[in-house]
């Protein structure tokens, strides 16, 4: 047995001593008899999957539940509050949020009845932790952690910022530092929206464009970079161009990070890393969109990929990223990772046959 293994052994003792105390801190009408109690050791596999320093073993069952009583049908995505308590968003409308502490422990769940639930954002407001929840039939609402619905963005349809003809099919926010509230179109007209804390628009940027740097196609994710506090950006996803491309919180176009062969879900900053899982992949000698050749892509500090866990290793010619592809088929469509304080990832899946979330185990 690895070191590894038995640090998360001691992890999952202390967590199972402490599932009374975690119980006061979900909604109300969640039963304690609803608590499923895992193994008490993990069940890894052997093989050892990333790259340098990020390397993994992983943990297919991890999530798993009963699916009778906890049907998903695409485990979109997970965010971790200051309680150490992991939120899963689903696009089952009998429970759009399931929540589970690190070792998988089931702690609660409950829905908005929302049967197209896309993104899942956690935003911290002068201590009190918040989730914005976007819908992909064309919602962003403001929740507790308990469920409660707080505000809810006007559609940009409505309100005159699109065109009458124009789609608005929303999928992910991210909150500026100040409040602002940004949106990801990324499966309607490819803009990102800009609203002040109160959903006041300000301004739009991007669209659709293959050709144009600052547009986008798929513009699939979003999220605040502060890993330099004094250069606060945003990042946001350009799936089927395979990149990342960054603005400032003023609109304004800076770069593009791209990763031939990986697209790419939302970005997620972890300390001085991006994470993000790879929905779909290629395959060699075959340049198009494949189905079921997900993996795990990431980045450090100065955006080099440094590690594709299920992936190949990253490689580098002249300082250009070259092709990477699915390596070992562990995933089939990863669609959003969540990094823990002990910088172990937890990988939610689309499309991959209405599996829980796996957890990866950092070596």
């Amino acid at each position: 047995m690895d070191k590894t293994t038995n640090n998360d052994s001691r992890r999952q003792f202390i967590k199972s001593a402490s599932a009374l105390a975690l119980t006061s801190a979900v909604a109300p009408s969640i039963a304690a008899s609803t608590f499923e109690i895992l193994p008490s050791r993990p069940k890894l596999e052997s093989k050892i999957i990333g790259h340098g320093d990020f390397k993994y073993r992983v943990e297919t069952a991890w999530g798993n539940l009963d699916p009778q009583k906890f049907p998903v049908n695409n485990c979109h995505e997970m965010v971790m509050d200051s309680k150490k308590r992991i939120f899963l968003l689903t696009d089952h409308p009998k429970n759009n949020i399931i929540i589970y502490d690190k070792s998988g422990k089931f702690l609660g769940s409950w829905t908005l009845g929302l049967k197209r639930a896309h993104g899942l954002t956690l935003h911290d407001e002068n201590g009190t932790e918040f989730l914005y929840i976007t819908d992909n039939g064309g919602r962003i609402i403001k929740t507790t952690l308990d469920g409660k619905i707080l505000f809810e963005l006007k559609n940009p349809k409505t309100t005159g910022v699109y065109g009458k003809h124009a789609k608005f099919t929303p999928t992910e926010t991210a909150i500026a530092p100040n409040g602002d509230i940004y949106v990801a179109d990324g499966y309607g007209s490819q803009f990102m929206l800009h609203y002040d804390s109160k959903g006041n628009f300000i301004r739009k940027f991007g669209g659709d464009s293959f050709l144009q740097p600052h547009k986008f196609k798929q513009a699939h994710g979003i999220a605040i970079d502060d890993r330099d506090p004094n250069n606060i950006t945003l990042i946001c996803s350009a799936r089927i161009k395979n990149a990342f491309k960054r603005f400032t919180l003023d609109s304004k176009y800076i770069e593009t990070i791209y990763i031939p062969g990986a697209y790419v879900s939302r970005p997620v900053i972890d300390g001085e890393n991006l994470y993000s899982g790879v929905c779909f992949g290629m395959e060699e000698g075959n340049f198009n969109m494949t189905m079921n050749k997900g993996f795990v892509t990431i980045l450090d500090k100065n955006n080099k990929v440094v590690s594709n866990p299920g992936g190949t290793k990253p490689k580098y010619k002249k300082g250009k990223m070259e092709l990477v592809l699915q390596d070992e088929p562990i995933f089939k469509h990863c669609h959003d990772v969540c990094v823990d304080d002990d910088k172990n990832l937890y990988v939610c899946q689309w499309n991959a046959g209405k599996v829980y979330p796996y957890k990866l185990h950092r070596v």
